[in-house]
This record gives structure tokens, C-alpha cells and sequence, in this order.
């Protein structure tokens, strides 16, 4: 069943096609990712699913509610991850995670706990943010937009400048939550798509070029890796 259905959804910023009419839908609980070179649009297009900026035309539904009409009702329904780590440096992570939760108004330290035992920070409660490693923060920041229990998670980049093991852990965790949520996931790295998405959308310059399994588009180019399917269906449309 699906969760987002987005028809026809465009954004023009002045003479720019920021989205030129994409079409798609994802399923519930489905790990559903974007992927696009600098520019393709997958930004824009969260940044239009949270009402972080308007769309120029088309419509979107969102578990049943009206992007046009019912965008207050969505955003009870979503959270989303930035690129950069959404967490207040000069608190320590357990003063992140209560102000966060006081301001959703999940306070309930039960369900506190339960996150940070699934992205593993009891040993760093006590610890300023401002001095964790990079791949902390970025679990600080994706377990802080799980604390209001969306329906819809948005993660954008989320292991964009970690190390290798930094990035593996977050793919744990981030397996971990499949199916139990939706997530919607931007990347760059062809590698995480693959290890991690259920299906992926891929855009160029504003246009949707397909969606899919990895597995799809591999025999959709005749390609023996995802990374050579990739090239093939951009082609010309490098953007």
C-alpha cells in the first residue's frame, strides 16, 4: 500500500527546473531511495514532501493527506535529517535527546531509552555534542528525528564525510529500522543504495529517469554492476 503518491510535481526557481513533472509512489515501510549527481533534484524534492518549500505545480499525498491542504496534519506525520547534524554542540547527547523530546512533547524516558539503545549512546550520555566523532553526530542527529516517532523518515545524505566504519554503522542502524518506518534516503554512494534500498528513484536534472529494484536497472542496461547501470541510463542526461 502506498504511503506517498507524488504526480506530475514540479519547482521552478525563476529560469531553473528544479523538478519537471516526477511521478512516482513509495510503499509503506519501504526503504526508498533517491539517487541523482549534484543538481538532479532529490533535495528539492524532501524539501517539497516536509513543506520546507512550495511546489510550482503538481500534487503529492502523504499517508492519506493533501500536500496542498493538510500540511500541518503531514508534519506531525514526518521528520526529517539533514545533510549537515541537526543537534545543539554545547548539550551533552542526553540534553539533546530531552529537549528534543520535550519540544515533540515525548518525554516518556522509556522511549528515550529505546533509541539510545538502538544507535548505541549510553556510553556517551554525559558528552557534549561538540566533541563527538562525526559518525556520532550523525546518529545523534537521525535519533533525534526518531523521537517523535514518525511515520515518514527523510534522510538526507546521512553518511555524507564519515569513514567506512562510521558509514557501516549507520547502515546497521539504519537495516535495523526497515520496515518498521518509512524511509525516504538520499545518496550519493552508489555502494549504499544498492547494500540498503528496497527501491530507488534515480532523477537527472530535474526529471525522473526510473524506478526500481538495483536488480531492475542492472537488467534494464544489461549492466553487471549497478555502478555501469548507472552511467548507462544517465547518458547524455549528466545532470
Amino acid at each position: 500500500m502506498s504511503i506517498i503518491t507524488i504526480d506530475n510535481l514540479k519547482k521552478y526557481y525563476k529560469k531553473t527546473h528544479a523538478l519537471r513533472g516526477v511521478s512516482f509512489s513509495v510503499d509503506k515501510g519501504e526503504l526508498f531511495g533517491l539517487l541523482g549527481v549534484n543538481g538532479a533534484g532529490k533535495t528539492t524534492l524532501i524539501k517539497i514532501l516536509c513543506g520546507l518549500t512550495q511546489k510550482s505545480g503538481g500534487t503529492a499525498i502523504v499517508d492519506g493527506l493533501s500536500l496542498d491542504t493538510q500540511i500541518d496534519s503531514i508534519k506531525q506525520i514526518i521528520d526529517f535529517s539533514p545533510q549537515e547534524s541537526a543537534v545543539a554542540l554545547n548539550l551533552t547527547v542526553k540534553e539533546n535527546l530531552d529537549f528534543f523530546a520535550s519540544i515533540y512533547g515525548k518525554s516518556n524516558q522509556e522511549d528515550i531509552q529505546e533509541i539510545v539503545d538502538i544507535f548505541k549512546l549510553n556510553d556517551l550520555l554525559n558528552q557534549k555534542a561538540k566533541t563527538l566523532s562525526g559518525g556520532y553526530k550523525r546518529r545523534l542527529s537521525i535519533a533525534i528525528a526518531l523521537i517523535s516517532k514518525p511515520k515518514i523518515l527523510f534522510l538526507d545524505e546521512p553518511t555524507l564525510g564519515l569513514d567506512v566504519l562510521a558509514r557501516r554503522e549507520l547502515w546497521r542502524i539504519i537495516t535495523d529500522l526497515k520496515g518498521k518506518i518509512t524511509i525516504i534516503l538520499t545518496s550519493h554512494y552508489l555502494e549504499e543504495i544498492e547494500h540498503l534500498c528496497d527501491r530507488v528513484a534515480i532523477l537527472s536534472k530535474g526529471a525522473l529517469v526510473g524506478v526500481g529494484t538495483v536488480d531492475y536497472f542492472k537488467q534494464l542496461t544489461q549492466s553487471k554492476s549497478f555502478e555501469d547501470a548507472f552511467v548507462a541510463l544517465l547518458g547524455d542526461n549528466y545532470g
